[in-house]
């Protein structure tokens, strides 16, 4: 049984272990540049636009300079629809944030009248002329953040990073972030990339075919081509915001073409731990469904039962064995094993076992919905505390708890593990408080 009783106590082994830890000149860490050419299209929309297609569907444009003049259709009839809800459904593919600024650029006119508030309320008739904003750069800067390094030689650098910490710049979170502490750490200068190749801080992934090791993704599909050559650290895979622990980073070209190819062919070893709203049934099993885009919200992905081509969703495969029962059955501390990495995924999995993490306000695990499993199978006396604890979340109860992989240089299989932060171990024992049960399995499971 896994027991979380200490906080940060992270651990190194490797089947022939290093004798020693070392750190070597700091400036080694791994930049390159690549060019892209650009391909710029400007397109009247008559009907929702998309664009060109790459020879797997996806889109090859960024949108700069895309205009869209349509009206408004009637049969939306008396109901109220924001104008960058309408803009963002006419241009398949472009993210709600994109859309809103190019309408406080003041790009987008309403019958002629120039509208700068995204909330403005479209009716049924407006004639609406949008003009898609030039992406802006971004600049990841050196930053004194520390960082909790738990290995680091001349090649790699493992770090576990904290809840709430962004793994790279993007819109909105340019400063704070992992890539801005490595620079620091590494005596590395600033980095320039647009907005387009920032990663959104919503992954949670590696997806695979998408951008190892890249800040050069865009945040709003990641085929989209950079329009400007770019400067990128290392970073092989990524953790979402809120997710805390192991990262692994590249410290020159050789790793990082070594450790790409282990997460394309699967053979990284990670594990992730999780406190889940309810138990899953059974307590131990394999969820092979696909994960795609919620096409409600772009922030949340969503596991869609079917082809792997429905909605545009990826295959994905995820492993997972409940550890310990908490609270009566209203908890459960659970074990992930990814076959795959794709956005969100163990979330999105989650979800569609109907036991959502806690803490996870995208995916169901709000604060209601727990209290309400908990206050029926708790005494009464515990039900301040319990009301205390659940107010306190503040982002999923998702931790890395282990990487593996062979050594890009060595060759040699290291693997690395390092317990759940306090704020996780805390919420944990507090649900032991209330009850715990350990899982035995009556057979040996193929997590």
């Amino acid at each position: 049984m896994l027991s979380f009783h200490s906080c940060g106590c992270c651990r190194v082994s490797t089947s022939t272990a290093f004798h020693s830890q070392f750190r070597t000149s700091p400036s080694s860490l791994f930049l390159y540049a690549t060019s892209y050419k650009f391909r710029s299209t400007i397109a009247s929309a008559c009907s929702g636009f998309t664009g060109d297609s790459d020879s797997d569907g996806e889109r090859k444009l960024n949108f700069s300079g895309l205009r869209l003049e349509e009206a408004v259709d009637s049969r939306i009839g008396s109901a109220k629809l924001r104008l960058d809800s309408w803009i963002s459904s006419r241009i398949n593919g472009i993210s709600r944030a994109r859309v809103q600024s190019s309408i406080k650029s003041g790009l987008v006119h309403v019958n002629g009248r120039v509208v700068d508030k995204a909330s403005f309320n479209v009716k049924a008739g407006d004639q609406i002329k949008c003009t898609i904003a030039e992406l802006q750069k971004l600049r990841a800067v050196p930053e004194n953040i520390p960082l909790d390094i738990v290995y680091e030689d001349e090649h790699v650098l493992v770090i576990n990073k904290p809840a709430h910490m962004v793994v790279h710049p993007a819109p909105g979170n340019t400063s704070g972030t992992l890539v801005n502490g490595i620079l620091h750490h590494c005596n590395l200068p600033n980095v320039e990339f647009s907005k387009e190749e920032g990663l959104s801080d919503t992954e949670d992934c590696d997806d695979e075919v998408n951008s190892y090791g890249s800040l050069a993704s865009s945040c709003e599909g990641s085929h989209s081509r950079p329009s400007m050559s770019s400067i990128r650290p290392g970073i092989v895979h990524r953790l979402d915001k809120g997710t805390s622990g192991l990262l692994v980073v590249a410290k020159d070209e050789h790793s990082h073409m070594k450790l790409s190819e282990q997460f394309k062919q699967r053979t990284i070893k990670r594990v992730y731990v999780s406190l889940t709203a309810g138990v899953p049934r059974p307590i131990s099993g394999r969820v092979d469904v696909p994960v795609g885009r919620d096409l409600n919200n772009r922030l949340r992905m969503t596991a869609v039962a079917g082809p792997v081509n429905s909605r545009k969703a990826r295959h994905a495969a995820s492993r997972y064995k409940v550890i310990e029962i908490l609270a009566g059955g209203s908890c459960s501390l659970v074990e992930w094993k990814l076959e795959t990495g794709r956005t969100h995924q163990i979330r999105a999995h989650a979800k569609y076992l109907g036991v959502p993490l806690l803490g996870d306000e995208v995916y169901g695990g709000t604060k209601s919905m727990v209290l309400s499993l908990l206050r029926p199978r708790s005494p009464i006396s515990l039900h301040g505390k319990i009301v205390q604890m659940v107010s306190s979340l503040d982002r999923p109860c998702l931790h890395a708890l282990t990487l593996g992989f062979q050594h890009p240089h060595t060759g040699e299989q290291v693997h690395f593990s390092c317990e759940p932060p306090v704020d996780f171990d805390e919420i944990l024992s507090q649900l032991r408080r209330i009850g715990s049960e350990s899982v035995s399995f009556s057979k040996p499971s193929n997590l």
